[in-house]
């Protein structure tokens, strides 16, 4: 389609205009989502609970999180991504409005079932909406600083959160504050977002040209979901990738909840802990970006997998280091956080190219809900598992054991990411 200057012009201003929705607006999930993570502390004071079961409310909801994901990435594809990301943001500030009036185990945890459940159609209508706005050479770059929302959400969500446990607030303040918050994050995404350029221009679209292939499964616009799913499942590499997902999802899942927990109970305070448990996702911005811009640029075969292997070695070293120092409590203290923020630096980059850019190199922007829902829905079910197996580890065995046992995942992660690369390098071959 020709389109004059005009024309142009305005697509590139609800182009900008939509990504900075789709980067702004996810931070607001994180804003309520991390809470919870930071409200561990005061619900184990106020309510006299231990980490197991504070690792009740983290594991439902994570498994709830990760059905979600099967049932709505596909359901984007069908629906459209910018309504799964409006519906997601709304259902989470009403859960988070509810949470708060809570008393016991059970609501808790149903409550942020519900509200996991509203959280997991984010990232599949966000991954939709950015694959039908830019050209798919720019997939890790722009993928890495859109990545950049969950990883400064939850920098974000921490210091908030850290500064009202500072202020004396109470653990209900700490869903309520920002549930009113992201009512205005909700409609500026209503107001300046808009699902394609077809919704600007009938028939306008950004991309590669019609002879180019934009990704390994070239799927059309009326594409069955079955047959999307499918073709993905036939592939080697996202096999693979599936399983990476669950191995760096469990990682993940365990600093994402525990952070604040972990440093509270080696010796740090409440306020202090939560703040400085920001270190990781903090360094794992600068990883994220770090990362996508260098596959972009310095990868010539399609192979993002081998620079993810190598910089989750870095993770296998950080890891081993918590494991050791953990014992020693605030002794060292500084250096447990600094380690932290580390595996933050190393495990979110490698950890945001399964679910972003790969996502987009593999399914398009056409099935990059499904694709977006089978990667996170499997990382999910293992971080479910992890969720709740730190907790239980933690009380029974101490949290150095829970760190040896990150430590050897984080190595099956390096395994899973130089498989990938085999891949990618085999399909590069095969197609010059």
């Amino acid at each position: 389609m020709n389109l004059s200057q005009d024309q142009l012009s305005l697509l590139k201003r609800w182009r900008t205009s939509t990504f900075f929705v789709m980067l702004f607006g996810y931070i607001g999930y994180y804003m309520v989502r991390k809470n919870l993570s930071s409200a561990l502390p005061l619900l184990e004071t106020a309510f006299n609970y231990t980490n197991s079961d504070l690792g009740v409310i983290a594991a439902w909801a994570t498994l709830v999180y990760s059905c979600g994901k099967f049932v709505n990435g596909p359901l984007g594809d069908k629906v459209g991504g910018r309504k799964m990301f409006l519906i997601g943001m709304a259902g989470a500030i009403v859960c988070n409005i509810l949470f708060s009036m809570g008393d016991s185990i059970t609501y808790f945890t149903v409550t942020w079932c519900m509200c996991s459940y509203f959280l997991s159609m984010g990232w599949g209508g966000l991954t939709k909406v950015i694959g039908a706005w830019y050209e798919p050479e720019k997939n890790g770059t722009v993928m890495g600083f859109i990545s950049l929302n969950f990883q400064f959400g939850g920098v974000v969500a921490t210091l908030f959160t850290g500064f009202l446990v500072a202020q004396g607030c109470t653990w209900d303040k700490l869903f309520l504050y920002p549930a009113f918050i992201v009512c205005a994050v909700w409609i500026w995404s209503f107001l300046c977002s808009r699902d394609n350029p077809g919704d600007v221009i009938p028939g306008a679209s950004f991309g590669s040209s019609e002879d180019k292939k934009d990704s390994l499964a070239d799927f059309g616009d009326q594409t069955p979901v079955f047959k999307i799913i499918t073709t993905l499942l036939s592939m080697p590499v996202f096999r693979n990738l599936l399983i990476y997902s669950f191995v760096t999802t469990m990682l993940r899942a365990v600093f994402f909840v525990w952070t604040p927990k972990f440093l509270v109970d080696i010796g740090m305070g409440s306020s202090n802990a939560i703040l400085k448990s920001a270190l990781f996702p903090f360094l794992g911005c600068l990883g994220t970006v770090l990362l996508g811009y260098y596959t972009d640029n310095y990868v010539k075969n399609g192979d993002r997998a081998k620079a993810m292997w190598i910089m989750l070695l870095g993770l296998v070293v950080s890891l081993f280091g918590v494991a050791y120092l953990a014992p020693s409590g605030v002794q060292h203290a500084n250096l447990i956080v600094l380690l932290v923020g580390c595996c933050g630096f190393f495990l979110l980059g490698p950890y945001s190219m399964s679910s972003g850019c790969l996502t987009l190199d593999i399914a398009g922007s056409k099935g990059a809900g499904s694709c977006t829902g089978l990667i996170d829905g499997i990382g999910y079910i293992g971080a479910a598992i992890a969720t709740w197996g730190a907790g239980q580890l933690s009380d029974s065995l101490g949290w150095s054991q829970v760190f040896l046992i990150l430590a050897c995942l984080s190595i099956a992660a390096v395994f899973s990411a130089f498989m990938m690369s085999q891949h990618f390098q085999k399909i590069h071959n095969e197609q010059s």
